[in-house]
């Protein structure tokens, strides 16, 4: 069910939001206080042994391949190096720097305006519909693109269409090309297809995406190969296996914080004249975390925090198990749901939301109450119909990613 009023779904009076907004507020500014060496170091080991892995898997696929003895233990190994090392990057150092969690360095080799990633979405693109639509506006139907990705049918608000019979195939097509689908998200097919979008931007998009894109496959089915001379079809077939691993997982990681039971939708009337506390409040009733020791949570780019994400993405990611303390502790106090649970268990509630909106809402039964409107097709928001960003979500300009086109 969609929410309409998180205040009076959460039984929660307005002064008694306000109060939860200060105590959040007082976590961030403790953080902010404390961030220091030990936060520096960690962003900086880390890129070290991202790198490290890259290298190892380099030259073990060039050198251990020598040999008919370690041929194959070579692949298998260089294939999992590469694969850690394009999800260490992704994940924990990418997706966080582009968030600006460590801005406060003043480092330019880490700073969200000048990362470009490992993946085929340009920075700027992705610090579009991600730091400042999908964050801004969590799980709002359409406003939030997030939702589905433009291709699923993730809630039961929205109109079914004979079209989402498809969506197991649909799932799996954008798991195993997940980078693939993800470069396209910040052109909004939707728009585009029911002519909304801005021709002159759309072509800028292209252009940009299919320059990101060229160079990524330049990069892992082109130069690598060539480097290796005759074993170029091994390192060739390492690259196209280690980039669907880090496909397969990323997924994982994302639709476990957005679609599991009890991460709730909400309407386009719950962020009229939005407080910042009550857009606190939405992120937690938004979204999900999962349990995992700490190799877990890294591998994961700490999304498994993903409620703690979605309060503080500007804050270092390596900080969010600290933080998950305390906010579990004000969950309690003003009795909030916290949703979470293991990894299996919130990817296979996502995965049975895929399968059970692929048919109509009369087929299928819902443990929540119906939606208390018919369901609808919902125009998804231009930027100009949007409210402006919240600072917390990063430094993205539209028009300085024009100037810079």
């Amino acid at each position: 069910m969609a929410i309409s009023d998180v205040k009076e779904y959460a039984h929660l009076t307005e002064e008694e939001v306000d109060q939860l907004g200060r105590e959040l507020d007082a976590i961030r500014a403790e953080i902010e206080e404390s961030r220091g060496a030990k936060d520096a170091a960690y962003i900086n080991r880390l890129i070290k042994i991202q790198r490290g892995l890259a290298a190892a898997g380099r030259v073990t696929l060039m050198a251990g391949t020598q040999s008919s003895k370690t041929r194959k233990p070579a692949i298998g190994l260089g294939i999992a190096l590469l694969a850690l090392h394009k999800i260490l990057e992704n994940m924990e150092i990418g997706h966080n720097v582009m968030h600006g969690q460590w801005d406060w360095m003043n480092d330019p080799e880490i700073h969200s305006s000048n990362w470009e990633w490992d993946t085929a979405q340009p920075a700027e693109q992705w610090k579009h519909s991600h730091n400042y639509v999908h964050h801004q506006f969590t799980n709002v139907l359409g406003y939030d693109n997030d939702i589905g990705y433009g291709i699923l049918r993730m809630a039961r608000e929205q109109k079914w269409s004979p079209y989402n019979l498809g969506q197991p195939v649909y799932n799996s097509l954008l798991a195993l090309l997940f980078e693939w689908g993800v470069s396209l998200h910040d052109l909004d097919i939707e728009r585009i297809r029911k002519g909304e979008k801005d021709p002159k931007e759309m072509k800028r998009q292209l252009k940009q995406i299919f320059r990101k894109g060229r160079n990524q496959i330049i990069k892992d089915y082109l130069v690598y190969p060539a480097l290796a001379g005759r074993r170029w079809k091994t390192v060739l077939g390492a690259n196209v296996t280690s980039n669907i691993i880090r496909n397969l997982w990323a997924y994982v990681i994302i639709f476990c914080g957005h679609f599991p039971d009890g991460a709730m939708h909400f309407t386009e009337e719950e962020i009229e004249d939005e407080s910042r506390s009550e857009w606190y409040l939405r992120q937690i009733l938004g979204a999900a975390n999962f349990k995992g020791g700490p190799l877990l949570h890294i591998m994961s780019g700490n999304l498994g925090f993903q409620i703690e994400h979605h309060l503080y993405p500007d804050l270092p990611s390596n900080r969010y198990a600290e933080i998950a303390v305390r906010v579990r502790e004000l969950c309690e106090k003003y009795d909030l749901p916290y949703t979470t649970g293991p990894l299996y268990q919130q990817y296979g509630q996502a995965l049975r939301t895929i399968i059970k909106l692929s048919v109509p809402n009369s087929w299928t039964s819902s443990d929540q109450p119906e939606p208390p409107t018919p369901a609808r097709d919902r125009k998804r928001r231009s930027d100009a119909e949007r409210p402006h960003r919240r600072k917390e979500l990063g430094g993205w300009s539209r028009a300085g990613a024009a100037a810079r086109a």
